[in-house]
């Protein structure tokens, strides 16, 4: 069971991801937010276990807006799928300084499509809200420490 502390810091950290959803969809329109049903049939177009649709949270699909309420996807190597990493952090030079969470799966996905998923570093601060995309590759080159840390539910 959960205790206040654990909710509290999960429903701020979703509170943060709808943040950075509404920063980046309104910042740049080429941000799509797929529902449950679109993430899945993104992952069987892109031939990839329907057990990673929560590993990603946006998609970019060149020539489509988050303005369409269809989107056809006519080339699977155009679709790029996007996981959010937030912080309200004053990061002048995103990503540095960046501190973050990441699932095997989100690894697993990343590694599994290459250059189709990215992680997108956003920081919310007013002073330096902005964000950055990167590869699993480009992400591998910077950091400076990774350590695994188990979550255990009993």
């Amino acid at each position: 069971m959960a205790n206040k502390f654990s909710y509290t810091i999960t429903l701020n950290n979703n509170i943060s991801e709808n943040e950075a959803i509404d920063f980046l969809t309104a910042s740049n329109v080429n941000f799509i937010k797929p529902d449950k049903d679109s993430r899945k049939k993104l992952l069987e177009l892109l031939g990839v276990d329907k057990k990673y649709f929560r590993a990603f949270d946006l998609v970019l699909i060149p020539g489509h807006t988050n303005l369409e309420k269809i989107i056809e996807v006519k080339n699977i190597d155009d679709i790029t799928l996007i996981e959010l990493k937030t912080t309200k952090k004053k990061l002048i030079n995103l990503p540095s300084g960046f501190f973050f969470g990441a699932t095997e799966s989100e690894f697993a996905l990343a590694t599994q499509l290459g250059n189709q998923y990215k992680f997108c570093f956003i920081s919310l601060h007013i002073e330096s809200s902005n964000y950055v995309l990167l590869t699993l590759e480009e992400l591998n080159k910077i950091i400076k420490t990774k350590r695994i840390q188990y979550q255990i539910n009993l």
